[in-house]
C-alpha cells in the first residue's frame, strides 16, 4: 500500500553532494542558491550540510577538518558518525564536478516528499465538513502553489535572453572584454566628478520614496557602466527580467515605455529599437529576478557569477525585499534590516566590487513641510546609514509642489519640472554635495544637467 512505501529519497546523491563539498569547499556556491538543509532525507547529512553553510556564512574554509570542528562545536560530531563518516563521504565521491547534479536530485526528491505531504493535507481538507467548496479548493491550490514556488530558485541569466523574447528570436552576441580594477563610473558627469566613480568594496545606497525613479536611475547606472565594459550583475527582487529589459530598451532607444510594451511603435521607432537591442545585447549585464532571496544566497550567486563571467559591480533592487537568514521574515524588522545591510557591505568587500543597493524611504518624509530626505530618514531601516560608504537620495520637488504653489513661494524662479536632485548625503571618501539630473520618465532615463548647491569639504 501507498502508506507502507518509503518516501522518495536518494542516499547516494546525498552522500555524493556532501562529499563534493568536503573535497572542494567552493563548490557550495553552485548549490547554495537552491539546496536547503531540509531537502536532505538522512538527518546526519542534513547536519553536515548545515555545518558547511555555517562555515560559508562566516567566510571560513570548508573541508573535513573545519566541518568536523563545526559539528563538534554543535555536539553533533559523534551523532553523524564521527570524523570517520566524513572520511567515508570523501572516499566514495570521485569528484566534485557533478555537485550541482547531485544537489538537483536531492532537491527533486525533497519536492516529491513535500508533494506527498501536501496531498495528505489536501485529502484532509476534502474529508473535512466545510460547506464552502470554493474556499476548500482555494486552500488546496495555495498548498500546491507553495510546493511549486518553494523549489524553483532562479539564477543569473544574460540580459540578451530577455531582449530575445521581445524579438522572438535567438542571437548569439559575444561578451565584452576584461576591464581594469578601476572605480566603476556612473556615466553621469557631475556625479562621477563628485564621487570619483563607484569604488571597489563600497556599498552605495540609493534611496527615495516610491515613484521617484530609484530603479530607473539604478538601471541607467548599470547601463552606463556596462557600456564602458564593466560586467554588471542585477538582483531584481521587484521587477522581472523582461520588465528590466523593457526599461533598458526604452531608455536606449528613447521610445516611450508604454508604447514599447504595447507594441504601438512606428517604423522609425522600430528601427531604433532594433539598433538598441543590438547595443544592449553586447553589454555584459546579468539579471537574477528571483523574488525571495537571503543575503547568503545572493552572495553565493554573485561569487559564482564572478568566477564564471567576471563581475565589476552589483545592483540590488531593493533592500527591503530581501529576507533575513531564516527566510521567514524577522518580527524585529529593524534588526533584520541591519543583518541585511551588513551582509551587503560584506559582499562588496568579499567580491571587491561596488554594490549599489536601492532602498525605500518611509512615508515620514511626506508628513513634514520639507520633503527633502535626510540621513535620519534611514535610521528606521537598521544600520544602513552606518554600513553604507555612500548614501544618495533622489529628491524631486515637482512631485510634491504644484507650479502655482511654487510661483507663490518662489516668485521669479523657474518651476523644477522633470528635474531631480541627487543628494549625496554621506560620502566616506570625500565631500558631499547635490547634483542635478534631468528626468525623462516616459523613456525611463536620467540625463546630465547643470549642477546645483555648494560642495562641502565635510567627510561623513
Amino acid at each position: 500500500m501507498l502508506a507502507e512505501r518509503l518516501p522518495p529519497h536518494d542516499i547516494q546523491a546525498e552522500d555524493a553532494a556532501i562529499g563534493s563539498l568536503l573535497i572542494d569547499g567552493n563548490a557550495i556556491t553552485r548549490v547554495l542558491g537552491f539546496l536547503e538543509p531540509d531537502h536532505f532525507y538522512r538527518e546526519r547529512n542534513r547536519w553536515v550540510y548545515e555545518a558547511c553553510r555555517a562555515l560559508f556564512d562566516r567566510d571560513d574554509a570548508i573541508n573535513q577538518v573545519t566541518v568536523s570542528h563545526e559539528l563538534e562545536s554543535k555536539g553533533r560530531l559523534a551523532e553523524v558518525g564521527g570524523s570517520g563518516y566524513l572520511s567515508y563521504l570523501v572516499s566514495t565521491t570521485p569528484t566534485s564536478v557533478h555537485v550541482e547534479h547531485y544537489a538537483r536530485i536531492i532537491q527533486r526528491t525533497a519536492v516529491m516528499r513535500r508533494l506527498i505531504s501536501t496531498a495528505n493535507e489536501i485529502a484532509t481538507i476534502g474529508y473535512g465538513d466545510s460547506a464552502d467548496v470554493d474556499a476548500a479548493i482555494s486552500h488546496a491550490e495555495d498548498l500546491l502553489f507553495k510546493v511549486r514556488t518553494g523549489h524553483t530558485g532562479r539564477d543569473f541569466t544574460p540580459l540578451r535572453s530577455a531582449l530575445d523574447s521581445y524579438l522572438e528570436d535567438t542571437t548569439s552576441v559575444p561578451e565584452a572584454g576584461d576591464r581594469s580594477r578601476a572605480p566603476v563610473l556612473t556615466g553621469f558627469k557631475d556625479l562621477d566628478a563628485l564621487l570619483g566613480g563607484m569604488h571597489r568594496s563600497d556599498m552605495i545606497v540609493l534611496a527615495a520614496r516610491p515613484s521617484i525613479g530609484k530603479s530607473t536611475l539604478a538601471l541607467n547606472v548599470c547601463r552606463n557602466a556596462a557600456a564602458e565594459g564593466a560586467k554588471v550583475g542585477i538582483f531584481s527582487l521587484e521587477m522581472g527580467r523582461e520588465q528590466i529589459a523593457m526599461r533598458l530598451l526604452s531608455a536606449e532607444a528613447r521610445v516611450d515605455t508604454n508604447r514599447l510594451r504595447r507594441r504601438l511603435t512606428d517604423q522609425h521607432e522600430d528601427a531604433r529599437i532594433l539598433d538598441s537591442i543590438g547595443v544592449l545585447s553586447d553589454f555584459p549585464i546579468y539579471v537574477d529576478d528571483t523574488p525571495v532571496q537571503t543575503p547568503a544566497e545572493m552572495r553565493a550567486k554573485a561569487r559564482r557569477l564572478q568566477m564564471e563571467h567576471g563581475l565589476d559591480m552589483l545592483l540590488v533592487d531593493y533592500m527591503q525585499l530581501i529576507y533575513g537568514s531564516n527566510r521567514r521574515g524577522d518580527p524585529n524588522r529593524v534588526q533584520e534590516m541591519s543583518e541585511i545591510s551588513r551582509s551587503l557591505k560584506a559582499m562588496a568587500r568579499d567580491l571587491n566590487i561596488p554594490v549599489l543597493a536601492v532602498s525605500q524611504l518611509s512615508r515620514a518624509i511626506e508628513q513634514r513641510p520639507s520633503h527633502r530626505p535626510v540621513l535620519s530618514d534611514l535610521r528606521e531601516s537598521g544600520s544602513i546609514e552606518q554600513d553604507a560608504d555612500i548614501v544618495m537620495f533622489i529628491h524631486r520637488e515637482d512631485k510634491y509642489t504644484s507650479p502655482d504653489e511654487w510661483a507663490r513661494e518662489r516668485p521669479g524662479e523657474d518651476f523644477p519640472r522633470n528635474l531631480a536632485e541627487i543628494i549625496v548625503a554621506k560620502h566616506r571618501h570625500g565631500p558631499t554635495d547635490n547634483v542635478r539630473l534631468v528626468v525623462r520618465e516616459a523613456v525611463a532615463r536620467f540625463d546630465d544637467a547643470a549642477r546645483i548647491g555648494v560642495r562641502t569639504s565635510e567627510h561623513v
